[in-house]
């Protein structure tokens, strides 16, 4: 344990090193304020020794400058050793950032007692920041937890109303274009009747992961909307830019050459219906979301593995 001793009596010092020798600690002795805070800066003691007179500045401003240089959340025990023990003196100190005020002359049992008190402090302060970083953790787990679809590990359909919802404002107060895609994974009823649920299962895994890794910006998010339906939102995406995305991401899925003996495509593929709008105050955001699933509806009623856009003659 390290403890830094501020001391200007060269006869105290040597005793209070003593002390903190015979207890087992490692004594960094320095005389002055201003020697006091550079040794702090540069050893990071355990604990400080220091007294309230010095011959440069007195002990109660080094203790106001030590605190100013912890860093954010870091704590150094205090112990004020001086001569003067009145009332004022001893408030004085513990507004100054002491934890405790010790009256010379020091006695070595006391002194060790003190130190042992503040030990006991430091291991039950550390425990409690430990124990508050792995709640920290936890919470933090939890949250993605919540957010995390289980099947396929994408954004699930709560992160998606909340993106969208946030999304949407944004856009709004931008005066930017926001899409969305509504994606289905063709006669999945029919694949699951085919080759059964775990192979469904890992169907959706696979769009899951494809989809994912076609978005190209770390603000573009694929969520899994519900069942084998797909949902991805795009900000600051136009239209025409939406579209040329949906046709890349139908063909990705397309080129995964999946077997359906179930599909009239004789493979995986999907159906995506695309939605476009830049908000005003007056729009509503399920517009958007009602103007993707016509346009997808579209989509699978023409056939299915094809992108169509929404447009007046659907969003009518």
């Amino acid at each position: 344990m390290k403890i830094l001793i501020v001391e200007d009596a060269r006869a105290t010092l040597l005793v209070i090193s003593s002390f903190v020798r015979n207890f087992g600690g490692h004594p960094i002795a320095v005389t002055t304020g201003e020697l006091a805070i550079d040794a702090f800066s540069r050893e990071q003691p355990d604990l400080i020794l220091l007294d309230v007179v010095l011959p440069d500045i007195d002990g109660f401003e080094v203790a106001r400058r030590i605190r100013a240089l912890e860093k954010p959340g870091a704590w150094t025990p205090i112990i004020f050793l001086s001569a003067r023990n009145a009332d004022q003196d001893i408030d004085r100190g513990i507004n100054a950032g002491g934890d405790d005020y010790l009256c010379k002359p020091i006695s070595e049992a006391v002194l060790s007692a003190k130190i042992r008190a503040m030990q006991r402090i430091i291991q039950m302060r550390t425990s409690l920041v430990v124990l508050a970083r792995e709640l920290d953790t936890a919470n933090q787990e939890l949250k993605r937890l919540s957010a995390s679809d289980g099947l396929t590990g994408i954004a699930n359909r709560r992160f998606f109303d909340d993106y969208l919802s946030r999304e949407w404002r944004r856009a709004r107060r931008d005066n930017a274009s926001i899409a969305l895609l509504m994606c289905d994974v063709d006669n999945f009823k029919a694949y699951n009747d085919t080759y059964g649920h775990q192979a469904g299962d890992d169907c959706l895994r696979q769009i899951a992961q494809t989809l994912t890794h076609m978005m190209e910006r770390a603000s573009d998010v694929v969520t899994r909307y519900g069942g084998e339906e797909f949902a991805i939102i795009l900000p600051d995406t136009p239209m025409e830019g939406a579209a040329v995305v949906s046709e890349k991401i139908r063909l990705a899925i397309e080129a995964l050459s999946l077997p359906h003996a179930g599909s009239p495509q004789a493979f995986i593929s999907i159906s995506v219906g695309v939605a476009a709008m830049t908000p005003t105050p007056q729009s509503l955001l399920q517009t958007l979301i009602q103007s993707a699933d016509r346009a997808l509806y579209r989509a699978k009623s023409k056939g299915r593995n094809q992108v169509c856009c929404s447009g007046p003659d659907l969003d009518s």
